[in-house]
């Protein structure tokens, strides 16, 4: 939406009462299937090393557990020791903000996520650095870890959640839609990685977006959502797809 300032300029709209957002930490944030902690290194890395090391049988010629990292930039690391060196580096800043996804049925982390690019002055952040293992697959571990990081940002008060991803990894431009993400387009040519092209596609989910998007998250977190083996009732994606329609 615009408006017009003393010159007769469209400028946009004021935003009523307006403050930055404080910084967000990596305190504990609990779930119903899951629980997100501040990365610990020397603690989460060896049970992540291992969740990290099994392959996956989705991916074809998962022979070394590095297919998953393709759209990273490649796995940084051969050993536990390296891994942990890693998260050392990963998480030695204030951005990007680290958390460890762990699993409460054995108190293990099977992934992590962060919060990057955060931006209190224009109230902005990205979801990013998402690094979950195949012992998160087909669990609402995944959905319910990002859902959790997208609550929390609105809450502090950011009006824009950002996603990343190469336009060519289709499982996670998926995921984004599947979550209420909005496609933004195609950054063309956007970095290089390991000597490669990378199109970057953005999404976002905004502040005002936010209440419905929120309600189909609890709607799919809810017990009666799930049958007595743990398996969904309705989509995720069926919830938000239905929203994204209503709305054009």
């Amino acid at each position: 939406m615009t408006t017009t300032n003393e010159y007769g300029q469209p400028v946009g709209d004021d935003i009523p009462d307006w403050r930055e957002p404080p910084f967000p930490d990596a305190s504990v944030r609990e779930g119903r299937f899951c629980r997100l902690e501040p990365l610990d290194p020397r603690r989460h890395a060896p049970s992540l090393w291992q969740a990290w090391q099994m392959p996956d049988p989705d991916i074809a010629n998962d022979r070394e557990a590095r297919a998953r990292w393709t759209y990273l930039g490649g796995r940084a690391f051969d050993d536990q020791a390296g891994c942990e060196h890693w998260l050392e580096a990963m998480s030695g800043d204030s951005d990007p903000v680290c958390y460890a996804i762990i699993d409460p049925a054995d108190g293990q982390a099977v992934g992590m996520a962060t919060y990057l690019r955060i931006v209190p002055a224009d109230a902005t952040l990205e979801i990013g650095h998402l690094n979950f293992s195949v012992r998160m697959a087909r669990t609402p571990i995944s959905s319910e870890a990002l859902m959790l990081l997208i609550r929390y940002a609105f809450a502090l008060g950011y009006r824009r959640v950002e996603w990343k991803c190469d336009s060519l990894n289709v499982p996670s431009r998926r995921a984004a839609e599947r979550l209420g993400f909005r496609p933004e387009g195609v950054f063309r040519q956007h970095r290089v990685v390991n000597g490669r092209n990378r199109d970057t596609a953005w999404f976002s989910i905004v502040d005002d977006e936010w209440p419905a998007i929120h309600a189909c998250h609890e709607q799919w977190l809810a017990a009666e959502n799930f049958d007595a083996n743990g398996r969904q009732r309705r989509s995720l994606s069926s919830m938000t797809e239905q929203l994204t329609r209503s709305e054009r």
